[in-house]
């Protein structure tokens, strides 16, 4: 006898579908798979046996042979026990109805309970484009599946409700289509409850509205992580299309909330300084993502960041360029998505006081220029911002005036979007921070008093050719932010004083 069911296998953020042959015959009982499956997979064909006797049902007596397809294609995890078992219950004719249209997807466990599988979103996506009407999924799961519209979405408690949905004794109801709340899009923490430093503020204000990279420079306890941990509230609410790219990032990772099957608020992550290469980028035997995939279309935050191992860092440069990263292992390549703010804060030296207007620094001139070096000179060129923290005044922490809120700030970081999504409509830009070589000189008209001021720029500060593109993508910001369509000369002098503290201290 033969059956095939319908499955889905994942290789990075890469679904594709898979094909669960069985075929039975005479001989000596035995039960074998086949298409290239490691060894998880072959394991499940004791998952599957209790899972038989666990839902009352005799193993066949027979030669088994199961064969996962394509057979070239590696397959990985634990996703296809659903789909072999289905398959038993065809040959066996505990299931009789039509299942062309329908995949399958989940682990199976000792006493037939389904339990969840990672990467559920982008197998789920990828079932409704190759046309199946429905999938079923572990229960766990389903929240999660159900975000696909378009789609029905079974979601399974263990293998006797799948053997009763199909019999007809107690139908499985289809998991209700997700909704998005409006509430769901932004996060509770607000500008309003940071006192002073309005100057900081700003800087962050300007790199919300164009994408650009930030690196804040100050004493402990001046507020740099209180104001990077708010940034996310005034940055634009996820587009759909944003938040199904990032959720399939977190869905394979396993790091989905499960009340929240759907990432609407922009990732902020902040990793450990002590973090590993591969941590931040991504790696593995079976490469998985790293903390800037994690990131993507939200924020990196490195707090302390000359701690983190030089070699770490150094991770950061071609994806902050791409927007990608690719990591290739033995097992094949992946190309992960990493579009991110990088902010980042450090300490001006060891002790922390250096050039501190009241607290004495304690570490020798080798001490501070030892530890301002960790950072290399391409690195602290990819931050479009620099900011000088300064500590909070008595009169500001003890004011009763209200600040402002991340509500009122983000109204005017959306203003300056809006011109900017005008501007790039069809070339896949979707900020200032994004605008490629080519169109630096289309999109970044100068006025004459603006050349002249640029140029003074360039010569007195040895601008490198990055350094000279970054200062008129901040400088384009600036000009939005004002409404202008030409860059002046007072956007260029607003975008050079955020490039100061690379001489201040690191005499560049």
């Amino acid at each position: 006898m033969y059956a095939k069911v319908n499955s889905l296998g994942l290789f990075g953020l890469n679904a594709f579908p898979v094909d669960v042959e069985i075929e039975t015959s005479r001989g000596t009982p035995s039960f074998d798979i086949i298409g290239l499956a490691d060894t998880v997979i072959r394991e499940s064909r004791e998952r599957i046996r209790a899972a038989l006797r666990a839902s009352y049902i005799s193993f066949p007596l027979s030669r088994i042979i199961v064969n996962l397809a394509p057979a070239d294609t590696k397959k990985t995890g634990s996703a296809h026990d659903l789909a072999i078992f289905t398959a038993l219950l065809c040959i066996t004719g505990n299931i009789t109805a039509d299942i062309s249209k329908s995949a399958f997807i989940g682990e199976v466990s000792l006493n037939g309970d389904l339990r969840g599988v990672n990467g559920v979103l982008p197998m789920v996506l990828l079932a409704k484009k190759e046309g199946f009407e429905q999938v079923f999924v572990p229960e766990i799961n389903a929240y999660e599946a159900s975000v696909v519209e378009g789609i029905r979405v079974y979601g399974v408690r263990n293998t006797a409700d799948l053997i009763k949905h199909f019999d007809g004794s107690a139908p499985i109801a289809p998991q209700p289509a997700y909704k998005v709340r409006e509430a769901e899009r932004f996060d509770t923490v607000d500008f309003s409850e940071v006192k002073g430093q309005k100057m900081v503020k700003k800087a962050l204000e300007i790199a919300a509205a164009g994408g650009h990279n930030v690196l804040m420079i100050g004493a402990p306890g001046s507020g740099k992580s209180m104001m990077a941990k708010r940034i996310t509230t005034i940055l634009p609410g996820m587009t759909f299309e944003e938040s199904i790219e990032t959720t399939n990032v977190h869905s394979i990772c396993g790091v989905l909330d499960p009340d929240t099957p759907l990432v609407t608020r922009r990732p902020f992550r902040s990793p450990h300084h002590t973090i590993s290469s591969v941590g931040l980028s991504g790696g593995g035997s079976v490469p998985h993502p790293g903390e800037i995939s994690l990131a993507h279309n939200g924020v990196l935050f490195l707090d302390e960041l000359a701690e983190f191992s030089r070699p770490t860092l150094e991770v950061l440069r071609q994806p902050l360029e791409d927007k990608k990263i690719t990591i290739s292992r033995e097992s094949g390549t992946v190309t992960y998505p990493c579009s991110f703010m990088l902010i980042a804060a450090m300490n001006p030296c060891p002790c922390g006081y250096f050039g501190h207007p009241n607290h004495e620094c304690r570490c020798t001139k080798n001490q501070v220029t030892a530890y301002l070096s960790r950072i290399s000179g391409p690195m602290l060129d990819r931050f479009d911002i620099h900011c000088r923290i300064n500590p909070v005044d008595f009169e500001s922490m003890s004011s009763a005036a209200k600040e402002e809120s991340s509500a009122a700030i983000r109204e005017r970081v959306l203003k300056a979007r809006e011109i900017q999504t005008a501007r790039f409509k069809g070339t896949g830009i979707t900020c200032n921070a994004g605008i490629s070589d080519g169109l630096i000189a289309e999109v970044c008209p100068l006025t004459d008093s603006a050349k002249d001021t640029l140029k003074n720029v360039f010569d007195k500060m040895g601008l490198s050719a990055r350094g000279y593109n970054r200062i008129l993508k901040l400088s384009r910001t600036i000009a939005d932010m004002s409404g202008d369509e030409v860059i002046d000369k007072q956007h260029i002098a607003g975008a050079v004083q955020f490039r100061t503290l690379d001489r201040q201290f690191w005499g560049r």
